[in-house]
């Protein structure tokens, strides 16, 4: 039997990759990213990194990755363990620089692995001193080398918001003599007809002049997604940005409703005002909701002024019920509401806010008031041990971005002319 010696065409092969590998690690310099970040049921992470590869490719380049990443900030201290580290790389997918899938292209994407309980991921520190008071972004940098080529990329081009995005993000309007409130607005595709408005107020950690913080500190980007949008045929979404907090009453400090807040007229006044902008807006379907802090100054437009809005939808309601007078509950009990709240909130106590409310709202005759009541704040993607993980209980916000809220508080389904809805479909439903 005749042998064939395969070293020599072995060697050969090996040598020629070889010198492939390092002609391309040796001409090419450190390269750029761009970061992209999106927002999860926990806040908003770095999901992933587009590198630029500098030149066309039909495929990734074989071999591991290795991401570094690191966190920095002079606002507050970061502690040592979310300052600096190691992130996971998941897969890698040929794209252009926005991210998106492609054949062929001059741009990779690293997918990183993101959870609630691996901070390094996230580009916001949550911080309350001095200098900054709730989240705020930290200089989030990476360092990507491509183990095989040891070739290198440390220098950020840009960052990547695919929701936020969509938002024009330099709106300000001025509702008292040399004050300013930021906003943030999405404007759907021009289509038949005149369009509804959904207004979303943050919690008490996303104040500030900045409304990407607004918008991913409690997901609340995803009001202009595609699955939500689809729902109303097309909504304008505004999300208005106290300076501070909503529940900031004069001289410092909170009300629950015992005092006047500073910004409500100031708020109602900006809503108006963009609805006057804009006239394809629909002024019979204009809805109000929002989260803890958000929640009470929802709950607080309502009462301002209970014939403007067509419905609100109020999670983690921060408003006690004990201030609220047995006419301003009338005045309201016309108006749809859907609450959604969790039983283990430690921050707005259910016993103290919506449960006495709600009671209230329907004791006074109330019909089209709902409320969603919930064990706990869970996992509802079932990635991170689903029904047994438990958030904070103060995060039921969660349901109405992801607009999973559906049952009341009997256990039963919300219906609209006989059929099971979310959330978000019982509120496109409501019309004055």
């Amino acid at each position: 039997m005749k042998r064939y010696n395969f070293l020599p065409t072995l060697t050969c092969l090996f040598a020629m990759l070889l010198a492939f590998t390092n002609a391309w690690s040796q001409s090419a310099t450190p390269g750029t990213y761009s970061l992209v970040v999106e927002g999860f049921d926990w806040g908003p992470a770095v999901n992933k990194v587009v590198l630029d590869m500098g030149e066309s490719l039909s495929e990734p380049p074989g071999g591991e990755f290795t991401v570094s990443a690191s966190r920095s900030t002079d606002l507050a201290e970061i502690p040592e363990a979310l300052a600096s580290g190691k992130r996971t790389v998941l897969s890698t997918y040929l794209s252009d620089a926005s991210g998106n899938r492609t054949p062929d292209g001059s741009h990779l994407t690293l997918v990183l692995e993101v959870g609630p309980r691996l901070g390094l991921g996230s580009p916001f520190h949550y911080a309350q001193n001095e200098k900054v008071r709730g989240n705020f972004w930290v200089d989030y940098q990476v360092s990507v080398t491509h183990r095989p080529s040891l070739r290198t990329w440390n220098r950020q081009s840009g960052k990547i918001m695919p929701l936020v995005d969509r938002f024009d993000l330099t709106g300000k309007y001025e509702y008292a003599p040399g004050k300013q409130m930021s906003y943030a607005a999405y404007t759907p595709e021009s289509g038949n007809g005149k369009k509804p408005l959904i207004i979303w107020l943050h919690g008490g950690g996303e104040g500030g002049t900045d409304p990407t913080i607004a918008l991913l500190g409690n997901r609340a980007a995803n009001y202009a997604s595609e699955d939500i949008q689809v729902l109303f045929g097309g909504a304008h979404v505004l999300v208005p940005q106290a300076p501070t907090f909503w529940m900031n009453r004069e001289g410092g400090g909170y009300t629950r409703g015992d005092a006047e807040d500073i910004y409500n007229e100031g708020l109602l006044a900006l809503i108006k005002n963009y609805v006057a902008d804009h006239a394809d807006i629909d002024t019979d379907r204009v809805y109000v909701g929002g989260c803890s802090n958000g929640g009470y100054m929802s709950l607080k437009l309502l009462l301002k002024d209970p014939g403007y809005f067509a419905g609100a939808y109020i999670s983690a309601l921060a408003y006690h019920s004990e201030y609220l007078s047995d006419s301003q509950i009338s005045s309201i009990r016309k108006v749809p509401i859907w609450f959604m709240h969790a039983k283990d909130d430690p921050v707005t106590k259910p016993e103290d806010t919506v449960v006495p409310v709600y009671n209230r709202l329907v004791a006074a005759g109330a019909r089209n008031v709902h409320f969603s009541y919930f064990d706990h704040v869970v996992d509802i993607t079932g990635i991170y041990g689903g029904p047994g993980f438990h958030y904070s209980g103060h995060w039921s916000w969660i349901y109405s971005h992801a607009n999973i809220a559906r049952h009341d508080l009997d256990g039963g389904p919300v219906l609209v002319d006989g059929r099971p809805v979310t959330v978000m479909e019982w509120l496109a439903a409501q019309e004055k």
